[in-house]
């Protein structure tokens, strides 16, 4: 699916020549198929080192799928997965090694409930067959430590709060050292608190020089968190880049606030100008505020044609695009902004 005509072109997905050979996550013409449904379709993903790599789409859109691919746990249709500089083929001992660089948290965190912290974390290190046993307690004690969770440790897990479970499953992921965290919605379902607590450890680890993919239905959150995107719609990846860059190429909007009756020739004298998506927006009492996109007039002169052609003009302000606005214009949908 090719992005809107209203779209800049530099917003499109970069293609696999374009990238970056050090990037920790790489694909190249990635596409899963379950039987006649294509779920992902030749997805070229860049993810560079040391970015907060933000992973936006709706419901739907292949997110999900596309992670699965990266971790092994689903086989691609077509299509090649590089994650740390390795090719990602199959399950031998070259992907194996690979992969113990490699946390993630994918559909929520589970533990046993009647376990402390620090049982549930030293059970997990049991399960692994390369962790030496000796050292066991100083990683585990150190994941804890790691996420602010160490004043907690013998707290039973039934009595965390949402945002100290999610930073336990953070812990769960970091027992030993990671290269690359994938995180699939880590903070779903948490309050202010714990999405706070949630983004400030992904910062954190990402200043320590991990690189961090997070895949988020939250816009606010992503806006926040993350330095680089990538938007997926229907299966597509229709736009990567730095987050600035994308906020950069589209397109900012004028505001007008004027009176009830100032609204028409305000739409009318914007318009004349060249701006264009002119719209009228709901205002309180006998007021009226007029949005459109600026494009490529110039901003001196539209407060003096307003002036000109009798517009009381009661306030004018420039507005840059939202990540909110740019998804919108990428796939014509709504998105959840905030939880």
């Amino acid at each position: 699916m090719s992005p809107p005509s209203d779209v800049s072109a530099s917003v499109v997905a970069r293609t696999a020549t374009e990238a970056d050979h050090s990037a920790p996550v790489r694909t190249r013409g990635l596409t899963k198929r379950f039987g006649h449904q294509i779920a992902v379709d030749d997805v070229d993903l860049v993810v560079p080192a040391g970015a907060v790599y933000g992973f936006l789409g709706p419901n739907g859109s292949g997110k999900t799928t596309t992670i699965r691919m990266l971790l092994g746990l689903i086989s691609p249709t077509s299509g090649t997965v590089d994650l740390l500089g390795a090719p990602m083929a199959g399950a031998g001992r070259s992907e194996v090694a690979v992969l113990r660089r490699v946390g993630a948290l994918v559909e929520g965190p589970a533990f046993h409930p009647y376990l402390s912290g620090r049982a549930n974390l030293r059970r997990l290190e049991a399960a692994d067959p390369y962790a030496d046993a000796r050292t066991s307690s100083a990683r585990v004690d150190a994941a804890l430590d790691r996420v602010g969770l160490l004043v907690a440790a013998r707290k039973r897990y039934r009595a965390y709060s949402l945002g100290m479970r999610q930073r336990l499953a953070i812990a769960s992921a970091l027992l030993v050292p990671r290269d690359l965290l994938v995180l699939d919605e880590p903070t779903n379902g948490l309050d202010p608190q714990g999405t706070r607590e949630v983004r400030h450890l992904v910062s954190d680890l990402a200043a320590d020089g991990t690189t961090v993919l997070v895949s988020s239905h939250l816009l606010s959150e992503v806006e926040q968190m993350c330095d680089h995107v990538g938007v997926m719609d229907a299966g597509r990846l229709v736009a990567q880049q730095p987050l600035a860059e994308l906020h950069a190429g589209t397109a900012a909007r004028v505001r007008v606030r004027t009176t009830a009756g100032g609204a028409d020739p305000t739409l009318a004298t914007l318009t004349a100008l060249g701006l264009t998506a002119a719209e009228r927006q709901a205002a309180p009492g006998d007021l009226a505020t007029v949005t459109a996109a600026l494009g490529g007039v110039e901003l001196d002169r539209i407060v003096p044609a307003l002036v000109a052609a009798r517009v009381p003009v009661l306030g004018f302000e420039v507005v840059a695009a939202s990540l909110e606005d740019v998804f919108v214009s990428l796939t014509g949908e709504g998105f959840e902004v905030s939880g």
